[in-house]
């Protein structure tokens, strides 16, 4: 059943995107205690954390770019140049990301999100777990999200 009391719009609407966010933002603040104990404090917002390999010639060689939101590291970019894959430059990046998203930001866990033919092996023993699985996401190819505990 439709309700004819209202006007749908499908326009891109960065306005109405903000006033949404932040009526769901104190919607979800005022239902649950613990987004409400967060709120004013420094972990209530995501914190950029960059992690950049440089070759000899200045020239990106790889690249881990993630946030920190609360206790958490969510790693959205790990990339290895072809040339420097198979030799650590991933696990590198992923450890100093971990390493610093624990001792400066006081993370206590990391996830991330890849496809089955990137890297979920690579998360694997890098002591990553399964916590989800999408498959034909996009169609034909699997999601993971994978999760770790810091030390």
């Amino acid at each position: 059943m439709v309700c004819r009391m209202f006007r749908l719009e499908t326009e891109v609407d960065k306005a109405r995107r903000d006033l949404l966010h932040k009526r769901l933002r104190d919607t979800n603040t005022a239902a649950s205690p613990v987004l409400r104990a967060l709120r004013g404090t420094p972990a209530e917002r995501e914190s950029p954390l960059h992690v950049w390999a440089l070759d000899a010639n200045g020239d990106l060689a790889g690249g881990l770019v993630g946030h920190t939101w609360t206790t958490w590291l969510h790693v959205t970019y790990l990339w290895a140049d072809a040339a420097h894959r198979g030799m650590g430059l991933g696990s590198t990046l992923l450890a100093e990301a971990e390493r610093l998203a624990a001792t400066e930001r006081a993370c206590t866990h990391s996830r991330v999100e890849t496809w089955d033919f990137q890297a979920p092996g690579f998360y694997r023993k890098q002591g990553y777990e399964v916590v989800c699985v999408i498959p034909d996401y996009p169609p034909g190819v699997t999601e993971y999200t994978l999760t770790k505990r810091l030390t």
